[in-house]
Order: structure tokens, then C-alpha cells, then sequence
């Protein structure tokens, strides 16, 4: 086990090198000058530009730039903002927190809601309950999360008459206006992914009820509670896993049109103003963060294998 993450973590590493070099080029790639961007209300000479490119470092050639980065990265300084002059670390540290907490709560609706319908849906196979469930997740799969957003906003302000809070507080300054202010957003993002892994969940338990070591249990008097969930359920759950370690990119990705929709200044709104602004660093980092946040998830979903199957704890 401990080579498998010792492996995981090498290629992980090597991930990350690779897609920090190909952000460096593909950001800078980007229509629009980040000079012309800052001081585009402004009426100023070539002079003061070629003066504030010169202070950007944008006057150095693309390799410059890069070994520059890299060698304040090792030491934990990811640069300045080109919008507001702050440390980009420090701007990272304030917003992740809100981000993470986000995709958490997202991540626990979409696996637990997905998890048990998916469950329920192979187990009364063919009835009435188990074509609702399926026409449901159908409907999930077609509904982009942010459209979700909008709808869930629509009718609980509309027809439940409540508006989440606007001013946006951490869970340890209360609690209880955070998770009212994640309620909706952690939903939208939540229900969409839970209807594919409900998907997937029953198409997997299936196949493992439909197995020779299901009917043996049964043929030696298991009762059907310990067939279904310790035997059943839990070898079913490996390519669940899998998708959900997969689908972590894709909750990140939701987070940047959601934060931005429920006015939340989490990492994913950070994105979208680094774009816009054509903040070079600052969109680095947050996109290779993303990516780094990704390649951990999958690392922790490789090694619960272990966990699930011993067979394969045993393979590696």
C-alpha cells in the first residue's frame, strides 16, 4: 500500500510540472493585453506602459518568466496580483477555505442522495418506484448545474419567500448563516452529479446481485441485509468510486459560475475576476490548485480500493 502512494504522489508531482508549464503559456495566450487592462480608464503615455510591463516582468522572455516562478514558488511566493498588488498566497488562503467547504458539502449530497437511489432503484428493479427514480435521474443528467442555480434562487424567493444572506460567514462566525448561504449552491451542484453516480450505482449493483457468490450467500441462508449491503453494496461501490474521484474536476469547475451566481467570494469567483482582469498570476495558481486538489482526490480514491476489495490491496 504504501508503494502504491509513494507511485500516486511521483506521478502526481510530475502531473503538476507539466500542467504549471502548459497554464504558463496557454494563460499568456489569452486576448488582451494585462497592461492595457489595468489602465484601460486611464489616459497614459507608452512610456508609463512599457514602465508597468517592465515592473510585471512581462517585458522578459517566456522562459524567464517561468524559471522566475518557479523559483519563488519553492519558496512559497506565488507572486503579486496584477489587479490589486496583493501576495497572491494571501489571497489563495482567504478564498480556498470557502471553496472546499463548498464542493464538501456539494460532494456528501451528490454521493449520499446518488448512493441510496441508485441502491433502491436496483433492488425494486422493474417496479413503479425504480422507473420514477430512473425518468429522475434522466432529468438530473439534462440540467446544467447552474441553471439548477437559478431555478432553485427563482423558487425559494418566489414561492417560499426566503432569500439566502447576502453577506457571506464563515461556518466558525455562525454556522448557522453559513450553511443557509451553501444551502442552494451545494444543492444545484450536488443533485446534478447525484443523479449519474444514482445511475451508475445501480447498473453496478446489478451486476454483483446477478454474481455466483450473491447466490451462494443466498443458497447458505444470509439473510438479505447482509447480502445486499455488506457483500452487494460494497462491491458495487469500486467504479463508483472511480467516477466520483473523476467527477471532483467537474464540481470545482461549478464552483466558478455558482460562486459567481450566490455571490460567493470563494476560489472558483477568484477564477472568473482573474480572467477577466487578465490577472497572470493569480490565475496560475488557482487553476493549478485546482489541478492539485484533483490529482489528491484520485490518490485517496486509489488507495480506499484497498479498503473496499482487499484483493486489490493485495495486487499492488
Amino acid at each position: 500500500m504504501l508503494q502504491l502512494i509513494v507511485k500516486r504522489l511521483v506521478y502526481g508531482f510530475l502531473i503538476l510540472n507539466i500542467i504549471t508549464v502548459f497554464l504558463f503559456v496557454l494563460i499568456r495566450l489569452i486576448p488582451g493585453d494585462p497592461v492595457r487592462v489595468q489602465l484601460a480608464d486611464a489616459a497614459v503615455s507608452q512610456e508609463r506602459i512599457d514602465e508597468l510591463t517592465a515592473q510585471l516582468g512581462l517585458d522578459r522572455p517566456l522562459w524567464a518568466q517561468l524559471g522566475s516562478w518557479y523559483a519563488g514558488a519553492v519558496r512559497g511566493d506565488f507572486g503579486e496580483s496584477f489587479s490589486t498588488g496583493r501576495p497572491v498566497a494571501s489571497i489563495i488562503i482567504e478564498r480556498l477555505p470557502l471553496t472546499i467547504e463548498l464542493t464538501v458539502l456539494a460532494m456528501a449530497v451528490a454521493v449520499t442522495l446518488g448512493i441510496v437511489v441508485g441502491t433502491v432503484s436496483a433492488v425494486r428493479r422493474n417496479s413503479w418506484l425504480d422507473n420514477v427514480l430512473r425518468v429522475g435521474s434522466v432529468i438530473g443528467l439534462s440540467i446544467p448545474n447552474f441553471w439548477l442555480g437559478l431555478l432553485l434562487i427563482t423558487f425559494t424567493s418566489i414561492v417560499l419567500r426566503w432569500v439566502p444572506p447576502l453577506s457571506y460567514q464563515g461556518p466558525l462566525e455562525n454556522l448557522g448563516q453559513n450553511l443557509a448561504q451553501m444551502l442552494l449552491p451545494a444543492a444545484a451542484l450536488g443533485v446534478v452529479l447525484s443523479a449519474s453516480i444514482a445511475r451508475l450505482t445501480r447498473s453496478s449493483m446489478l451486476e454483483v446481485l446477478g454474481s455466483d457468490f450473491i447466490r451462494t450467500l443466498r443458497a447458505k441462508g444470509a439473510s438479505e441485509t447482509v447480502v445486499l449491503f455488506q457483500h452487494g453494496l460494497r462491491n458495487s461501490l469500486i467504479p463508483v468510486l472511480t467516477y466520483i474521484g473523476i467527477q471532483i474536476g467537474g464540481l470545482l469547475g461549478g464552483t466558478v459560475i455558482l460562486e459567481q451566481i450566490f455571490a460567493l467570494p470563494g476560489l472558483g469567483r477568484t477564477v472568473f475576476e482573474a480572467v477577466s482582469s487578465r490577472d497572470y498570476p493569480l490565475l496560475q495558481v488557482c487553476v493549478l490548485l485546482y489541478g492539485a486538489i484533483f490529482i489528491f482526490v484520485n490518490i485517496v480514491v486509489d488507495v480506499s480500493y484497498g479498503w473496499i476489495n482487499p484483493r486489490m490491496r493485495r495486487a499492488d
